[in-house]
């Protein structure tokens, strides 16, 4: 039997999240003149949910991402429970305050999942799990509890088409341990969702291996139903259109009834049980459906006794309980200070108590006793931690020639030869490009991960490859399918693990680099809840020449400068390679690091050979190094990114006799050079005068006449912000454009980055002058 605190617990939150949204509209000081919002229906429908859900089915061991819109249910729910204070809840929406969507990095209270763009906190619940199993699967991570992931889905979230590419990916890793509890109050922002969505919902979810279990009915439905004339209710209640159900419940009891009764009233045992009951009864019995009633959700929990995926789909009220339950327009809106002041009065709630956790509780003492007892709160926060893992000495591979992809796969190689600690804790990933990624010696060498052993069947049949695919519990790569969103909410479950499970990850993944865009909002919401993990994008920019434009990447450089929590590098050379991936493998490991995104070629270059001293690793990690140093007349100074290096230097040689002490920077980090300069000039107006940063050291000789010629086989835009570092005049050279088939020389002479074209485009400055010709 449900606890009966459930129901108290309940009709508290319903009144501590809904005050929360009221205040923050009508009662704090506006600033803006704007509606500040927080969904007063969207958080009624999901609150009997989430009170059967954390005060009776969960463990600590649970994750849970909150449906974004339940917010204030969530915020509630900890400030019930003492564990935010009630300031942060006067304080929703605004500055500081509590989050208009939970947010592991801004809120205080116990985030599992960040959530807000709607459908990735739902997604990445499955990819928790798959990553749960994985470290179970291990040796050092066979002592972790396991439990359920748990994603509260509104029915609109259902739209998302990422929700689909992960059903489908986690019915090829066997799923397990994971729970969807879909808020089926069929209204979304504009207006009723459409009649029979939800056996689409179900044939979907039973194709991919799902238990779905609908929750239609109420305890006091069924109890109904189980009288004279309840059959007829019922067969009625299942019949009746969205839309009309919903106008029904704003319209209230009286309504209700007189439909009924034109309806069913000449049935006459249908019409008894109509009216056996008042209107405010009537009323609260057709809102009683099985996701506004506390003791059915917690039944329906407790009923689930095995790790199969499940798929809850709760038939709920939007708005329930509230004067504005079922209005169609109720997603955004709020209720009036009129409506609130009467429907206090109604919740029992006295003046001025209207903060107080317990202002309607009867006993007390007895609530609080049993608060303290409810197990998913028992061990407070669990955020947990583990120690860093040292990073190893990673050599560049010594070939003469070589592309940055190569070198890519070459040093995962040699870590995969190695027994080192890092190297165990490292887990890639990749949709479906492994081998044209060049991580297909790694995988070799690591397996690929599946819970039950599986043989390469090419290798047993003795049929030569290169490739090794041989799944195994032991495996270290995860094989997804062409779903590069799946990619970064893989990377964000995995880049999660420390806090999660207490077990540290390494992951890193792999992604044509045009197609980095496609996972661009999965890549935002990776960082945005802080997930540690290397994004590599290869290859890039139109050294795919054969390919065609639509294997060049353009815009992927001004994704990595603009993206926070993402640390984005361009190395030409591998010896640079080399030291950005130690840099990387400990920026990932740091209290205030974050991911990594390299972007690398398949052009092979030669290599510059031995290099090294005192500055070459910081002035590589830090964004740029002089390649040649300019002299002190220099006039031009060739600033590029990446693997147009070999074109750039040929252009200063082209163009030296002319132009005098000509100057060739190498940057391996637009990104990093950016943030330095930004973050000096702030620590510049708040007093610290002596603040520079590197790219300031870098030019600060340069004389004022000197032009910067910026190339990069990416946008323009890239590196163009250079000539502000120190007033410089620039001209800036790169793609803009979509490409065309042909040789890498045809593309690089099409945009003029090639070196005879950046010698010309140099050739036609006029010195001196303070404009591009």
């Amino acid at each position: 039997m449900p606890d009966p605190h459930l129901r108290t617990i309940e009709q508290r939150l319903l009144w501590l999240s809904h005050w929360m949204i009221h205040h923050a509209n009508h009662i704090r000081p506006k600033v803006d003149g704007i509606k500040i919002g927080g969904h007063q229906a969207s958080s009624a429908s999901m609150v009997s949910i989430m009170t059967a859900l954390y005060f009776s089915a969960l463990r600590p061991q649970d994750r849970v991402a909150v449906k974004p819109h339940a917010s204030p249910v969530f915020h509630a729910m900890h400030y019930l429970m003492g564990n935010i204070s009630r300031e942060k809840l006067e304080g929703f929406r605004a500055f500081g305050g509590a989050q208009s969507y939970p947010s592991r990095t801004k809120d205080v209270d116990d985030v599992d999942f960040s959530t807000g763009s709607v459908g990735l906190g739902v997604a990445v619940t499955s990819f928790a799990s798959m990553i749960q199993d994985y470290i179970a699967a291990k040796s050092w991570g066979h002592d972790i509890p396991k439990g359920r992931m748990v994603a509260l889905v509104g029915d609109a979230e259902l739209d998302e088409g990422n929700v689909y590419e992960c059903l489908q990916e986690g019915w090829k890793n066997d799923l397990r341990n994971v729970w969807w509890i879909v808020d089926y109050n069929r209204q979304s922002l504009d207006g009723i969702v459409h009649e029979g969505l939800f056996q689409r919902i179900e044939k979907s979810f039973d194709a991919f291996g799902w238990d779905v279990v609908k929750v239609k009915y109420g305890k006091l439905q069924r109890a109904a139903f189980a009288e004279p004339g309840g059959d007829a209710l019922r067969d009625w209640i299942d019949r009746c259109p969205n839309s009309d159900y919903a106008a029904l419940t704003f319209q209230g009891g009286a309504i209700w009834r007189k439909r009924l009764m034109d309806d069913l009233g000449d049935q006459g045992p249908v019409t008894a049980l109509i009216d056996l009951r008042s209107d405010d009864e009537l009323a609260d019995l057709m809102e009683n459906l099985g996701g506004n009633c506390v003791e059915t959700m917690a039944e329906t929990f407790a009923a689930i006794d095995h790790d199969r995926p499940v798929c809850f789909l709760a038939y709920t009220i939007k708005g329930w309980g509230t004067p504005i339950a079922g209005h169609k327009d109720n997603h955004g809106g709020l209720m009036t200070s009129a409506q609130m002041a009467e429907w206090q009065a109604h919740m029992g709630v006295p003046e001025g108590q209207e903060w107080d956790r317990f202002a309607t509780v009867k006993d007390v003492a007895a609530l609080k006793e049993y608060l303290a007892e409810v197990s998913f709160f028992s061990r407070g926060a669990r955020r947990y931690d583990d120690d860093a893992l040292p990073v190893p000495a990673i050599a560049a591979p010594a070939d003469r020639e070589i592309s940055t992809q190569m070198a890519f796969g070459k040093i995962l190689d040699a870590l995969a030869k190695s027994r080192d600690p890092l190297a165990e804790r490292i887990v890639t990933t990749s949709p479906d490009v492994t081998g044209t990624t060049s991580l297909g010696p790694w995988v070799n060498r690591r397996k690929l991960f599946a819970r039950d052993a599986r043989k390469d069947v090419f290798r047993s049949l003795q049929i030569p490859s290169t490739a090794k695919w041989e799944f195994s519990p032991d495996g270290q790569h995860i094989e997804l399918g062409i779903a590069e969103m799946n990619l970064c909410l893989l990377l964000a479950a995995a880049g999660l693990s420390t806090q999660l499970f207490g077990k540290r990850l390494m992951p890193v993944g792999t992604v044509y680099d045009p197609f980095v865009a496609r996972a661009l909002d999965a890549l935002n919401y990776a960082c945005y809840q802080d997930a540690r993990f290397m994004l590599v994008g290869t290859p890039s920019g139109v050294t795919l020449a054969p390919e065609g434009g639509a294997h060049q990447s353009i815009g992927t450089p001004l994704i990595g400068i603009s993206q926070p929590g993402l640390t984005s590098f361009e190395p030409a050379y591998a010896d640079e390679l080399a030291v950005i991936m130690a840099w990387a493998f400990d920026h990932m490991q740091q209290d205030k690091g974050g991911s990594v995104y390299l972007r690398l070629t398949t052009n092979p270059l030669e290599q510059p050979g031995a290099r090294g001293g005192d500055s070459f690793a910081s002035d590589v990690t830090e964004g740029a190094y002089w390649l040649r140093r300019p002299g002190p007349n220099c006039e031009t100074v060739i600033a590029y990114q990446g693997a147009v290096a070999p074109e750039v230097i040929a252009a200063a040689g082209k163009v030296g006799s002319a132009r005098r002490d000509v100057g060739v920077l190498a940057v391996t980090s637009a990104d990093r050079l950016h943030a330095g300069w930004s973050a000096a000039q702030r620590d510049r107006m708040q007093g610290a005068d002596g603040a520079i940063s590197h790219i300031e050291q870098l030019l600060r000789d340069l004389p004022p006449h000197c032009t910067l010629v910026t190339v990069i086989d990416g946008h323009p835009a890239t590196l163009s912000w250079l000539g502000g570092v120190a007033g410089h005049r620039v001209l800036a050279l790169g793609v803009d454009a979509f490409g065309q088939t042909g040789t890498i020389g045809d593309l690089y002479h099409h945009f003029g980055i090639d070196s005879d074209g950046i010698a010309a485009r140099i050739e036609a400055l006029t010195p001196g002058r303070r404009f591009c010709a």
